[in-house]
């Protein structure tokens, strides 16, 4: 079990970047359209309004471009930072923690997206299709010294 954890790790980063780009999406169209669903106060956000329509307008680009893995780390790197300000901004005056002032899913998607911005974006990607990615490097074998 151990030894395949490597082979399918840029698999995985692959589907883990998609699935929170796909979710950064459904956020900001939430902001931006009310779809699928409306956001807290009830109505869309339109693109102008400072801050939620630039965050929204954030996250559906980097959302988009999170799902189809283009310009991964820079996306990441944007929606990342854009995550830690709401979060510092609208849910940290509200309380010290996250459980207590409902910003667990600023600081979830501040960390994720992060996270990507280190991983890359995985093995199917855009990114590696037009070279923009160094391809993942194979596990080396381990050299291990024999005891005579």
């Amino acid at each position: 079990m151990k030894s395949g954890i490597p082979a399918v790790t840029p698999w995985f980063v692959s589907v883990f970047r998609a699935v929170i780009g796909f979710l950064l999406l459904c956020h900001g169209t939430s902001t931006l359209f009310a779809w699928p669903v409306a956001p807290w106060n009830g109505a869309a956000t339109p693109f102008t309004e400072w801050p939620g329509g630039w965050a929204g307008s954030i996250e559906l680009v980097a959302g988009v471009l999170l799902i189809l893995g283009l310009f991964t780390r820079s996306a990441a790197f944007v929606a990342s930072g854009t995550l830690a300000v709401a979060y510092f901004w609208k849910h940290q005056p509200d309380g010290a923690l996250p459980i207590g002032n409902e910003g667990e899913s600023a600081v979830l998607f501040c960390w994720a997206l992060l996270a990507l911005v280190f991983l890359g974006p995985g093995r199917v990607a855009l990114d590696r299709l037009i070279g923009r990615s160094a391809p993942e490097r194979e596990p080396s074998p381990r050299i291990t010294e024999s005891v005579s």
